[in-house]
């Protein structure tokens, strides 16, 4: 061990007549773990709770939508083989869609009416109720005087109807008869009820047999649009990009970036912000490590006037705080590191165990429609707070080590 470090730890040390300098010491020590900490597990949080926000998202819309401007698409067969060429496409599947309104016992809701294919993801997700539904095979029901329809959970409530009771299915469309203009209604039986928590999105749909949808809604053979899914979210603008390209406009492909995009971006600058705030936590604590060097190089300028005077360079001198300095940093940024980590990973089982202890609501599964409280550690988050605090409290170090190499020997030896 060189002297440098000797001496650094020897200061670090409490002595009768330093128990203040020292408790400083701890106290900026205890001020950089805790601003580690609070960054590592803010950053968890938010980072969680987007992936959770946007699982959500892609959960309700397609990852790439395609639409044409205006009016319907009738040739899609071209669309679909195309877009199931491209090797990150999963699933590709047409729809039809129209506004409506569902009438029931007196009371009425408005609905988006979706005609989809028996392999649509609506039959991938739990159902809280289903009159025997299974994907292929009759999903919405084999009795062609009344067919299927799949509804929310919001919409069978503010119906008052459940599985098995009748809906009428009524369009913006009207049939002409000798009487004048009549609007145009349909009986569907609901064979399904799906829940989906904290989502205004497809608690707004209604599912009907696209087969069904094109009939009811006078337009055979010609759909709305077409859902695209791909193997990981990040891969829809390039997908988009590459259709966009093969069928220009009056085509209209989008990914579901440029549909929620916005919204997620404003989560991330609201996660710079958070980091940006907190980090001030560990620039505060980097202060204190200043002042304690500071009360350092003053209490010991007798000692550093004679290591001068033993031959000590002021390199050596410098070497002596910024190590000093260093060993505060690196002890605090490790404690607040695994203290961040340790919150952030055990985040679920601690907010539950304080509710159940003080009986206290802290975090609602049914406002954000998570299951669990969100905490997603990334690796590269915690490096970047790792290094930010090692450099900062390293930056704390250098004016009072520079004062401290800069010190006369002689002068401060004159009145001892």
């Amino acid at each position: 061990m060189s002297f440098e470090w000797f001496v650094s730890l020897r200061y670090l040390r409490a002595k009768r007549k330093q128990t203040f300098i020292s408790v400083i010491s701890f106290i900026s020590i205890f001020g950089v773990m805790l601003g580690v900490a609070a960054l590592i597990l803010v950053l968890a949080v938010m980072t969680g709770f987007t992936n959770g926000v946007r699982q959500q998202i892609l959960g309700n819309v397609p990852h790439v939508l395609v639409q044409r401007f205006g009016e319907g698409i009738s040739e899609q067969q071209k669309l679909v083989e195309a877009a199931r060429k491209l090797p990150q496409v999963v699933s590709v599947t047409p729809y039809v869609s129209r506004e409506a309104m569902l009438l029931s016992r007196g009371n009425v809701a408005a609905v988006s009416v979706k005609g989809v294919e028996p392999r649509h993801k609506i039959f991938t997700q739990k159902l809280l109720h289903a009159d025997n539904l299974a994907p292929g095979d009759g999903v919405f029901g084999k009795d062609l005087d009344r067919p299927g329809i799949i509804i929310g959970l919001d919409t069978a409530t503010s119906l008052g109807v459940s599985v098995g009771d009748s809906v009428n299915v009524i369009p913006p469309l009207f049939t002409i008869t000798p009487f004048g203009m009549i609007p145009k209604m349909k009986p569907f039986r609901i064979v399904g009820i799906f829940e989906k928590p904290s989502s205004l999105i497809d608690s707004f749909f209604a599912y009907i047999n696209i087969e069904t949808a094109q009939s009811f809604f006078d337009s055979p053979g010609e759909i709305s649009g077409i859902e695209i899914e791909v193997q990981r979210f990040d891969q829809a603008p390039q997908v988009s990009g590459t259709l966009s390209r093969e069928f220009p406009f009056p085509y209209i492909i989008r990914p579901w970036q440029s549909l929620y995009g916005s919204f997620l971006s404003a989560l991330k600058l609201e996660k710079l912000g958070l980091f940006i705030v907190l980090g001030i936590i560990v620039l505060v604590a980097a202060f204190n490590i200043a002042t304690t060097l500071i009360m350092v190089v003053m209490e010991k300028n007798r000692d550093i006037a004679i290591l001068r005077a033993m031959g000590a360079n002021a390199r050596s001198i410098m070497k002596i705080f910024v190590f000093e300095g260093a060993i505060i940093g690196v002890l605090g940024t490790s404690l607040g590191t695994v203290f961040g980590v340790g919150l952030a990973h055990y985040a679920d089982p601690l907010i539950k165990w304080l509710e159940a202890t003080f009986g206290i609501r802290i975090f609602d599964q049914a406002v954000y429609g998570m299951e669990h409280f969100p905490s997603e550690i990334v690796v590269t988050d915690v490096l970047a707070v790792v290094g930010i605090a090692l450099a900062i409290s390293l930056a704390a170090t250098v004016y009072p080590a520079w004062r401290a190499s800069r010190m006369d020997p002689a002068e401060a030896l004159r009145y001892e």
